[in-house]
């Protein structure tokens, strides 16, 4: 059976803050394993969002896509997002809306889905996680704890 909640995080581990999304998803799957009152919850990384993907979204009620970001306002920013075809669309690497997309384009609907984008500034390869980045990540847990406990699958 499919988990009904997805936490989806990418980014290289390598490269400095970059490891904020797969670093997020391992701290939030403990998380998960201690509050079964939020339901089954799978916990998935990857280096880059690709078209297969798409396929992770099915059965799903509802997708925290989390990256890390440059853009981002610190410490993050979560946002509901919508699926749509963008430049990333017929590249390597996909935004989390172009998957979205995708996995219109094959099935239905796509679940509801969050971006959770948590602020990095340093992505050298080779440096570890920053001072500033590890304070990010422990605000974006807090936020993902209130947005899971917001809203139920069922």
């Amino acid at each position: 059976m499919t988990a009904p909640t997805l936490i989806f995080g990418w980014g290289n581990p390598s490269r400095g803050d970059d490891a904020l999304g797969p670093l997020f998803v391992e701290h939030f799957a403990e998380l998960a394993r201690r509050h079964p009152e939020w339901g089954e919850v799978e916990c998935l990384t990857d280096f880059q969002l690709q078209v297969e993907h798409a396929l992770d979204l099915q059965g799903r009620r509802r997708v925290l896509f989390v990256d890390a970001s440059i853009d981002a306002p610190a410490p993050y920013s979560l946002t509901r997002i919508e699926a749509a075809r963008d430049a990333s669309f017929t590249t390597h690497a996909m935004s989390p809306q172009a998957v979205l997309r995708v996995f219109t384009d094959i099935e239905d609907e796509p679940p509801p889905a969050w971006l959770l984008a948590i602020r990095g500034l340093h992505f050298e390869l080779g440096e570890g996680l920053g001072a500033a980045a590890r304070e990010h990540l422990a605000a974006a847990l807090l936020a993902a704890v209130e947005w899971i406990q917001d809203r139920p699958t069922d």
